[in-house]
């Protein structure tokens, strides 16, 4: 029905012209049969009589010959050339939206900024046609977006490689130039190095997830979850972080609590969330996190992470792209990679949830929405 409603323009107009040519074609019989009649053969001979001075018998014969007895071929030539030049006016309107569309299409191939324009019944195609160079234009868009992430990727993995490698280079050819170090400065070298390997394997790990995450979709296990289980024990491997800088986390979450989804996805979803929370919370503050479920009739769960510390509204979305940070004196030495947001949101995208940040310039909260998955 719908289809057929976007063609009602055009058939409206087809039909009106096919009435109009009929109407036109009657005309023409209408004329024909008026050469056939009397008064016009009267009209005719009388005509010959006055212009070419003919005697009356001479221009009836006249008459007799070249209309009377040939009326029905006049009939079928008139009706010949009146189809063809009717048929040649409806064509000409054909080949016009044919034309209209062939420029709209040029326009799609030609990746021209032009704005289609087709004739006021072909409205639906133009209509199509706009829709399709909208979408061309938002995968050029995104084609152009990946291409921009990937190069920024091999720029951060570059960048954020090279200060840890360029520390182990160093101190352990310091190691190997210096046999007789003492075994103090020694001891002191090896753990500095071990420290930056550790790290640079943090770094790789993580620009391995990232990428794992945007280039390929992974079919996700998923499990029933004991929430306040898995907050706990994270929490728990948070204790020494946390209480270095005179903070707690209070977890307002019943024990009973369930959801559905991949356990070591969404810790690490929790992880990420905590970490950041306690990196650019006030210190000597707690960080509280809760659970509830809402919306009954579709079992969604909201889980939030609430911490005193203000972010500004123009960075809670930035906060979750690549390679993000909120303090760009941060280096990956310091601070994170600006991964473990964006790692977070593509956790969640995949589970069919969302995540997001408000802040009221005092406290600010992370939520992570997953809805269909309380059981």
């Amino acid at each position: 029905m719908k289809n057929r409603s976007n063609y009602s323009a055009l058939q409206w107009k087809i039909y009106l012209r096919i009435i109009l040519f009929a109407f036109i074609a009657l005309l023409i019989v209408a004329l024909i049969s008026y050469l056939a009649d009397f008064r016009f053969a009267n009209w005719f001979v009388a005509f010959l009589q006055n212009t070419f001075e003919m005697e009356f018998h001479i221009a009836q014969r006249i008459y007799m010959r070249i209309i009377r007895n040939n009326i029905d071929y006049l009939i079928y030539a008139t009706f010949g050339v009146a189809f063809i030049i009717l048929s040649r006016f409806l064509l000409l309107k054909f080949a016009k939206y044919f034309n209209e569309i062939s420029d709209g299409l040029d326009v799609l191939v030609e990746d021209r900024g032009d704005t289609i324009r087709l004739s006021p019944e072909m409205a639906f195609m133009e209509q199509k046609l706009t829709t399709i160079k909208k979408t061309l234009e938002k995968r050029e868009r995104e084609v152009k977006s990946a291409e921009q992430r990937k190069n920024e990727l091999v720029m951060y993995l570059a960048h954020d490689i090279k200060t840890p490698l360029t520390s182990v280079i160093g101190y352990l050819s310091l190691l190997n130039e210096i046999s007789d170090m003492p075994l103090e400065q020694k001891q002191k070298y090896i753990q500095i190095t071990l420290d930056k390997a550790n790290r640079l394997e943090g770094l790789v790990d993580e620009f391995f997830e990232i990428s794992r995450y945007s280039f390929q979709s992974d079919s996700l296990i998923k499990e029933s979850i004991d929430l306040y289980y898995l907050l706990v024990q994270m929490i728990d491997e948070f204790y020494p972080l946390l209480s270095s800088k005179g903070k707690e986390a209070i977890l307002n979450v019943p024990e009973d609590f369930i959801i559905y989804g991949n356990p070591e996805k969404l810790a690490r979803v929790f992880n990420n969330i905590l970490r950041n929370a306690i990196a650019y919370s006030t210190d000597n503050s707690p960080i509280k996190i809760t659970a509830t479920a809402i919306n009954k009739i579709d079992e969604t769960v909201l889980i939030a992470f609430s911490n005193e510390g203000n972010i500004p509204k123009e960075k809670l979305t930035a906060i979750f792209d690549k390679f993000y940070r909120l303090d760009s004196a941060r280096s990956s030495d310091t601070g994170g990679t600006g991964l473990g947001l964006a790692i977070a949101k593509e956790i969640i995208a995949s589970h069919g949830g969302k995540i997001y940040a408000d802040s009221d310039g005092k406290y600010t909260t992370f939520t992570v929405e997953l809805p269909n998955l309380l059981k």
